[in-house]
């Protein structure tokens, strides 16, 4: 295998004329480049250069080394600016992992505010269902949002938690209901309720049965549906009343009122899992700094 280091000697070499030239311009002793020079040959098993009047010319297999050395410089040269331009947080790609309710309110708004100030940073936007989202699936995302609580552990090896926002959960009542008329709904007011379930097993429902336990009861779920706009649907029709968190009532249905809860207020914790070695990279910290300020 040639030695790149040895060729770009010897394109010294021929661009100077003369292996004393060389040695001066490249800061080693005359006979040094006379060894890198004598390696590449060995190396190449054919004589590279000539002697020439005073100085040395290359060989055909000489100029075809030394071009070719040149254009490994340029390269060299175009991957130090790139990743130059890499660290600085000019260019770079991005995958971001996130889950449908987090599309509109939080994701959307973050890359309009993110490519203003990081126009040639390509974001990579990959959808997934929210029960998966902090799970492994043999991708490796840079961020990936999820729902998860305040004090968990990273949930893979060499990933860190970055909080991005609390997600309060709201009481989804009919129109008419006696409750409606109330700006803020007690939590044990919705005990003896029928329930319309609006979340799968997970993080999310987690977050409304421990609020649920901590206002003394457990909600009797009529109907199990796993989906806001549908959930929004049964309660509108009168088959019970729902939680459902506010990032998820971006479209509400004009039959349903909704109205805060409180003792206690139930919250979701929307976290971004983020690679260490993808948090090192200035455009990401930046996409995490604009998750944040949305």
């Amino acid at each position: 295998m040639l030695d790149v280091r040895r060729m770009q000697v010897l394109r010294a070499v021929v661009t100077s004329g003369s292996v004393t030239a060389a040695a001066a311009h490249l800061g080693y002793t005359p006979s040094a480049v006379s060894q890198q020079v004598a390696a590449l040959e060995k190396e190449a098993g054919v004589e590279l250069l000539e002697r020439f009047g005073r100085g040395v010319r290359p060989t055909a297999a000489g100029r075809l080394l030394t071009e070719h050395a040149a254009l490994i410089g340029r390269q060299v040269a175009e991957a130090e600016a790139a990743l130059a331009d890499l660290r600085a947080g000019r260019t770079g790609r991005i995958v971001l992992r996130y889950f449908a309710t987090a599309g509109a309110d939080l994701v959307a708004p973050t890359l309009a505010r993110f490519r203003a100030g990081h126009p040639d940073v390509r974001v990579e936007l990959r959808l997934v269902d929210q029960a998966d989202a902090a799970s492994p699936d043999g991708e490796e995302p840079d961020v990936t949002l999820a729902v998860l609580p305040r004090d968990a552990p990273a949930p893979a090896p060499g990933s860190r938690l970055v909080h991005l926002r609390d997600d309060p959960y709201r009481a989804v009542l009919p129109k008419g209901h006696p409750l409606a008329a109330r700006r803020t709904v007690d939590l044990a007011d919705l005990a003896a309720e029928p329930w319309v379930g609006s979340e799968r097993p997970g993080p999310c429902l987690d977050a409304v049965l421990g609020a649920c336990a901590a206002a003394g009861f457990t909600p009797g779920f009529a109907v199990e549906c796993e989906e806001y706009a549908t959930a929004q649907g049964f309660v509108a029709a009168g088959l019970g009343i729902s939680l459902i968190p506010l990032m998820g009532l971006g479209s509400r249905h004009p039959d349903v009122v909704v109205r805060r809860t409180r003792g206690p207020e139930p919250v979701r914790t929307i976290q971004a899992v983020v690679r260490e070695s993808s948090y090192a990279l200035p455009a990401v910290r930046a996409l995490l700094t604009a998750l944040q300020e949305v």
